[in-house]
């Protein structure tokens, strides 16, 4: 986990903010003629000043609303971003002007400006940060360096006499001919230099000679170019299905009409819908085919899915059934190359994409015409960003639908109290999906309460300490005779999760971090899992310095460990962040999964949703009360969740599933609901709960926090913050005290913090943002605060 950053306690925002500068003026002066045109821009730097600009007349057609554009500013030239074009009087010569456009169009469209500046207020963040934001880092860094190749063509056929002669006197040339001849009259430079690795130099005379031509072109570095894949049909829907579709489709419908007639009468808010539909319901069948039906208007289409786990699955799916336009698709994730990741946004840029699939970072995809939006598994956590702005992507796809006229789908099979909350109001429309698709029936779930099984012992060796249960033990030996294949979940890594002294009891911690230190067994080496900090595991305890040291724990290193022992014929991957390092090694396992090359996929949460395996008939949660545990309300909705999102991946095929649950809290209310996959269950008793203790859905809270290297000055900091905080604060927002944070250290720095809670959020921000704008800090205190958070601990 990176520490957080500030947003406005750092010296140099102070020192740009304290310069006092109107908006409408510059900084400094010149003396050039009058002015007709002027643009008001958003600083990049870490100022977050508008300032106004005068456009020279040779820049007058470039310059646009989104255009990104350098400026001078104190002697520096910085990055801005037009928001306005605005006319100025005659003879106004005070204003600088811009020195140069960046890009050969705008960045930015008018539609993400709007939504820049709703993130700006609501998560009380700066414009210019959440313009960074938008833009990925090789966009930003290197706008428009593409990459290029030489295209040769044969402009005229040389005779046989004439290659006869060429044999003799320049063989090299003579195969470059031929090659070319062979490859139908042209291919690309790199193509010849992969058999003729002098081909730069030998094309020179035969171009001179006139006998080739050269062109210099665009080469796309697409992450899916060796890849195939198999045409697909729309399939025919279950009568769930169905009605999902044909809700959504009279929605676009609604909004495609308004759109081609706006004078008539008054135009329809853009909907909200939340299709809750069980693991195996096919939630994504409805995805594909209301988005063919979004192209067929003209339109385009974005698709957002928690984790890069889940993106090569999706985007196989979306390829193989849009394969007459797969150069159409575009893909955004963090696991792209700078050089793709470049590629991929500039085919949206330039509205060659029609559907974007990406992680959390690809709503701000500079999509135009958009018909539609889906929010995949629209529950997850990992939607909020945890660093500044620290947006959450399923809200902001609200808003940005909104603001594009545009409906928005929200999928899942567990939805977030949240939206549940919002469509059971009628906030949101609610679509249902109860059965799986074919007549699938759900796995059977059973509990398998530790305790009684640690009372029983075993009689293999790696197994008797709690890692597979004998019941589990059974289950995965008859998969494995009937050649079925299993999935074993545990959310944690590494071999041992902690070491401790037997004499004093003292656990080794990370020096910089308040938790105890994982074992690496591979490596031999003590990790830390917040700030990756890693040593050698002593032989004494650091603190008396006896020899009696104890690992307890285990993570899913362990867990591969004592499978392979157990099942040592058995064929086994394991999938977390320890092991998939490579590029695409995550989507090559998956693939030998998929393609039963694997017996048993051992993983993280990386495996835990969204996946689809046929032949995957067991799963095993090898330890449920991991997220149980956590000081957070929303740990028992977590755990709920997981578990339920994790029995989806059995059973999904022509055999009936089967799931084990281990757990040491057998009657957890979490655990019991998802036994029966009973979500409405589960929420009313949650909701009860939420609402007695004024908790989301029923207000919004906001986490501040305070962090430095000194404990006392942080907790100094947050104290006097709230009391600043106390005066003027909005009327039925509730306050608790400042406290040491779960994590009371990472990173070195000790943390605190304070929770608010209201039912007002835009009153709230107002006030805090007022009082933080006037707090003055120590140089190494920082203050954070986080709208909306999906970790309060």
């Amino acid at each position: 986990m990176p520490p957080p950053t500030s947003h406005s306690s750092s010296p140099a925002a102070q020192s740009f903010f304290d310069l006092g500068l109107p908006r409408g003026e510059s900084p400094e002066e010149s003396g050039s003629g009058a002015i007709r045109k002027v643009a008001r821009v958003q600083l990049e730097t870490a100022a977050a000043l508008e300032l106004d600009y005068a456009i020279p007349e040779k820049l007058e057609k470039s310059v646009r609303v989104g255009t990104r554009l350098t400026v001078p500013l104190q002697q520096q030239r910085v990055t801005a971003v037009v928001l306005e074009i605005l006319d100025s009087p005659e003879g106004n010569t005070r204003l600088k002007e811009i020195l140069s456009v960046v890009g050969s169009r705008p960045m930015f469209t008018s539609g993400l400006l709007r939504l820049a500046n709703w993130i700006s207020e609501y998560y009380v963040v700066p414009v210019n940060r959440v313009l960074r934001t938008m833009l990925p880092q090789a966009v930003r860094e290197k706008p428009e360096t593409f990459l290029t190749d030489s295209h040769l063509k044969l402009a005229k056929e040389p005779s046989p006499e004439i290659f006869d002669k060429l044999h003799q006197t320049a063989p090299m040339q003579a195969r470059i001919l031929e090659k070319l001849r062979s490859h139908g009259g042209e291919a690309t430079l790199s193509e010849l230099r992969r058999e003729l690795p002098r081909a730069t130099t030998i094309i020179k005379p035969l171009i001179k000679a006139g006998w080739i031509t050269r062109s210099e072109i665009r080469v796309e570095r697409d992450p899916f170019q060796t890849e195939e894949f198999l045409p697909s049909q729309p399939l025919k829907l279950t009568e769930e299905q169905q009605a999902a579709y044909d809700t959504l489709i009279k929605t676009l419908g609604v909004m495609f009409a308004a759109e081609a007639s706006p004078a008539g009468g008054e135009e329809p808010k853009p909907s909200t819908l939340l299709l809750h539909g069980v693991t195996g319901s096919g939630k994504t069948e409805v995805y594909l085919q209301a988005i063919a039906e979004v192209l067929k208007q003209g339109k385009t289409a974005l698709v957002l899915v928690p984790e890069i786990s889940l993106t090569p699955q999706t985007i196989e799916r979306f390829k193989a059934r849009f394969s007459e336009r797969k150069d159409a698709i575009a893909v955004l994730h963090s696991h792209l190359s700078d050089g793709e990741r470049h590629d991929e946004w500039f085919k949206i840029h330039e509205g060659r994409a029609q559907i974007v699939i990406g992680a959390r970072s690809a709503i701000f995809a500079p999509l135009e015409n958009l018909g539609l939006i889906i929010v995949d598994e629209e529950h997850e956590p990992s939607y909020k960003q945890e660093d500044a702005p620290r947006y959450h992507a399923r809200d902001v796809a609200v808003v940005r639908g909104r603001i594009e006229k545009c409906p928005v789908l929200l999928g899942s099979a567990t939805p977030s109290l949240e939206s549940f909350q919002n469509a059971t109001t009628g906030k949101y429309q609610l679509l249902t999906m109860t059965k799986r698709t074919d007549g699938k029936s759900m796995p059977l779930i059973r509990i398998v309460d530790m305790r009684m099984e640690r009372r029983k012992g075993t009689e293999v060796s790696f197994a008797n300490t709690g890692i597979l249960s004998q019941k589990l033990r059974t289950a995965i030996t008859d998969r494995l005779t009937k050649k079925e294949q299993t999935i074993l979940f545990l959310n944690r890594r590494g071999f041992n999760t902690s070491l401790s002294c037997v004499s004093c009891g003292e656990t080794v911690q990370c020096q910089e971090c308040a938790i105890p230190m994982t074992l690496h067994k591979k490596d031999n080496r003590l990790v830390c899992h917040i700030c990756g900090a890693r040593r050698v595991p002593p032989t004494k305890c650091p603190a008396c310095k006896e020899p009696g040291l104890k690992y307890s724990g285990f993570g899913t290193e362990r867990v591969e460990q004592a499978v392979k022992e157990v099942f040592p014929q058995a064929r086994i991957a394991r999938v977390d962040t320890d092991t998939m390092q490579r590029k695409n090694q995550l989507r090559d396992t998956l693939k030998e999964f998929r393609a039963q090359k694997l017996d048993i996929l051992i993983g993280t949460q990386m495996i835990a949703k969204g996946l689809d395996f046929p032949n995957v008939t067991l799963v095993g949660v090898l330890n449920a009360d991991t997220a149980l545990n956590i000081p957070d309300f929303r740990a028992a909705e977590r755990t709920f969740q997981l578990l339920v999102q994790v029995a989806g991946r059995a059973g999904r095929g022509e055999v009936k599933g089967e799931v084990f649950v281990q757990t040491h809290a057998p009657h957890s209310p979490a655990i019991q609901f998802s036994r029966h996959n009973d979500f409405d269950g589960y929420a009313l008793q949650e909701l009860e709960h939420r609402i007695a203790f004024k908790y989301p859905p029923f207000s919004h809270v906001v986490l501040i926090s305070a962090r430095g290297k000194h404990e006392a000055q942080a907790e100094f900091a947050l104290q006097t913050l709230h009391k600043r905080l106390e005066n003027d604060l909005p009327e039925g927002c509730i306050m608790g005290e400042p406290a040491p944070a779960p994590l009371a250290k990472a990173h070195g720095h000790h943390r605190f913090q304070l929770l608010l809670r209201s039912e007002k959020i835009r009153a709230l921000c107002a006030h805090i943002r007022k009082v933080i704008a006037g707090l003055s800090l120590p140089q190494d205190i920082y203050i954070t605060w986080d709208v909306d958070p999906m970790n309060v601990g």
